[in-house]
């Protein structure tokens, strides 16, 4: 077992908390359908009930409701759904939206169903106003400091949103490269173990702008999907395991419905015009990602999973995936992929998806791609695994070369793990909240 963990821990990539308001808003009056006057307590309200009343309440409770704990857990934590999000959204007249995006971008900047322009916007305010703040804590400062990195971007490059901010303890942040309502093809990459926004999410975002690039460069050969262009979520929206839960699955439960919650977000906004959405997932964040595909709430139309150390779903026909849209990376030298730690290792011939050749394989222009080394090579340019994932992202995993598709056996298992003692990094050993 500590063999297994120490593997797991030298395999991991290199890598604000909200303040809860003494003051309770005050229980605004609204209009229900029937016509008749209803009193809302904000603070226990949930679904319907809880975005009505936030839009009845004055300026100085709603900026009140912003910053209390309760109001802050239930759009993080318990939100509505997307439908209903983007039904009461579109019922607002302009002059509401705009005072509940200046008033409360706290919560209307992490409310799936509302449009990510707004979202963004919003975040954004929650983020300057974070970072002028002369006595804000050195953490949060440092947290928010990555955020606003990652968000840089040169003058010809895809622009970037901020469709996540949750300030709260280790804190969990996305930011779209390119545009999420009207991309023809969407990748959610979903990261691994002791990623954090404050280690990691410049660096994260950096790697989801290398696959952006990597998919724009074959939009020529594109499949066919409604929209135009790519778009990329740098997706940190669960808190990872560390230390203290490495052994844990409890994470990958709670990120599982996060990552639902964000793709209904998304197949909202999108309505009759959905887009080819594949889902990218590293490590653990590939135990996340199964867990989700296998819940019944949330499907894709491709699934690629890299260094995996397996889940608790047995068959690729238990995911919610299109037919052969499941693939499957393990590197040269990576300890983590093909170990079963979780449960099945997704690469075994039983599960039944279709193993990336990770080798050497011809480019274009007589060029080679290189083969990726490691636990932490899969995205980085030049290699066979990025040029793979791309492909498959965009359509066209029939121009994979070599990959290894498995027919789905339901009589099969997993792998059971299988590790040399690695040494320990010591960022790795760095506290976590």
């Amino acid at each position: 077992m500590l063999l297994v963990a120490a593997a797991l821990l030298i395999a991991s990539m290199h890598s604000l908390g909200v303040v809860g308001s003494s003051v309770v808003p005050a229980a605004p009056t609204v209009v229900k359908s029937d016509g008749q006057l209803d009193t809302v307590d904000v603070r226990a309200a949930r679904g319907r009930t809880f975005l009505d009343g936030l839009a009845a309440l004055s300026p100085d409770r709603l900026a009140a409701a912003d910053h209390d704990r309760r109001v802050v857990a239930t759009a993080m934590d318990e939100p509505p759904t997307a439908a209903v999000v983007a039904s009461w959204w579109a019922g607002l007249d302009d002059g509401t939206r705009l005072r509940l995006e200046r008033g409360a971008p706290v919560v209307v900047g992490n409310l799936n169903g509302v449009p990510y322009a707004v979202r963004d916007r919003a975040n954004r305010r929650v983020l300057a106003t974070g970072l002028a703040d002369p006595d804000g804590d050195a953490s949060q400062q440092a947290m928010l400091g990555q955020v606003r990195d990652a968000l840089h971007r040169d003058a010809d490059a895809p622009a970037k949103s901020l469709v996540t901010l949750d300030t709260r303890g280790a804190g969990r942040a996305a930011i779209a490269i390119g545009d999420l309502e009207t991309a023809a093809d969407v990748t959610v990459v979903v990261p691994g173990m002791f990623f954090t926004v404050t280690g990691q999410m410049d660096d994260f975002t950096a790697t989801a702008g290398d696959l952006y690039d990597e998919q724009a460069t074959l939009a020529p050969v594109a499949a066919p999907a409604p929209g135009t262009g790519v778009a990329v979520l740098a997706w940190m929206g669960y808190r990872t395991p560390d230390l203290s839960n490495i052994l844990s699955l409890e994470l990958a439960k709670t990120g599982a419905t996060r990552l639902e919650r964000t793709v209904d977000g998304i197949r909202q906004l999108r309505g009759d015009h959905q887009p080819r959405l594949g889902i990218v997932a590293h490590s653990y964040g590939s135990t996340t990602a199964m867990t989700a595909l296998a819940s019944g709430h949330m499907r894709a139309d491709s699934l690629t999973v890299l260094g995996s150390p397996g889940s608790d779903v047995r068959r690729a026909s238990q995911l919610a995936v299109a037919a052969g849209g499941v693939w499957v990376g393990g590197a040269h030298l990576d300890p983590v992929a093909g170990s079963g730690y979780f449960g099945t290792d997704p690469a075994a011939s039983s599960f039944g998806a279709t193993v990336f050749d990770l080798g050497v394989v011809p480019g274009i222009g007589g060029d080679v791609f290189r083969r990726p080394v490691g636990h932490n090579d899969y995205l980085k340019p030049g290699t066979s695994s990025l040029h793979d994932v791309a492909l498959v992202a965009v359509g066209r995993g029939d121009l994979v070369r070599n990959g290894i598709r498995h027919h789905d056996d339901p009589d099969g298992g997993g792998m059971q793990p299988s590790f040399d003692l690695y040494l320990v990094r010591p960022q790795d050993l760095q506290p976590r909240d």
